[in-house]
């Protein structure tokens, strides 16, 4: 089984974690609970409130979560607080030193760039956030009008929504298309009748 745990923080754009969370979560619940073991991580174990205002309690905190096989690092307007904090940057960087995968959706790439890690490697962001990765990151390569880009080890998407393609795409990635497509079936995502043929 594999640990994803899923950085939360003020500000954070709702469905940047919560659609990657459902993903998971399913995709663990239709085949026995073998799968990801599914959790979230604040700074502090405070809660949070998102862009629009709802209230998140995290499993835990800096100092006491388990390891993470997947680290996912979800987006919003808070990136642009969390990107000047010390103690998050630092944080993020060793959880990708041991992570197997780390995977920011919209405007995670502000800290992810902002730690180097998306240096000289083809990216996307949130539509909105492409000027500022060009400042925060200049030797990114900006891959437009794709859902999301896969490195290898890093994998970043497109906007909101995008997350949940990147978030299937790492289960196909890790276990399979089979699986991927089963998860996707029960959510009814995207294509998903098509799937069923």
């Amino acid at each position: 089984m594999l640990n994803v745990g899923i950085f939360l923080f003020n500000g954070i754009e709702l469905l940047d974690f919560a659609g990657p969370y459902e993903v998971f979560s399913v995709a663990t619940e239709l085949h026995n609970y073998q799968l990801f073991n599914v959790f979230t991580i604040t700074e502090d174990g405070a809660d949070i409130r998102s862009v629009n205002g709802l209230r998140v309690i995290p499993d835990y905190d800096f100092k006491n979560h388990p390891h993470i096989d997947v680290l996912i690092v979800p987006g919003g307007n808070g990136t642009k607080t969390e990107m000047n904090k010390d103690v998050v940057l630092q944080w993020l960087e060793k959880q990708n030193n041991n992570s197997q995968i780390t995977m920011s959706i919209c405007s995670g790439t502000r800290l992810l760039g902002k730690i180097g890690l998306l240096d000289n490697l083809k990216i996307i962001t949130h539509h909105e956030v492409i000027a500022d990765m060009q400042e925060i990151t200049p030797t990114a390569i900006i891959e437009e009008r794709v859902r999301f880009v896969d490195n290898g080890k890093i994998l970043t998407s497109a906007g909101i929504s995008a997350g949940i393609e990147l978030s299937l795409y790492v289960v196909a990635k890790l276990y399979g298309k089979e699986v991927a497509d089963k998860t996707a079936i029960y959510m009814e995502y995207g294509n998903w009748e098509e799937l069923q043929k």
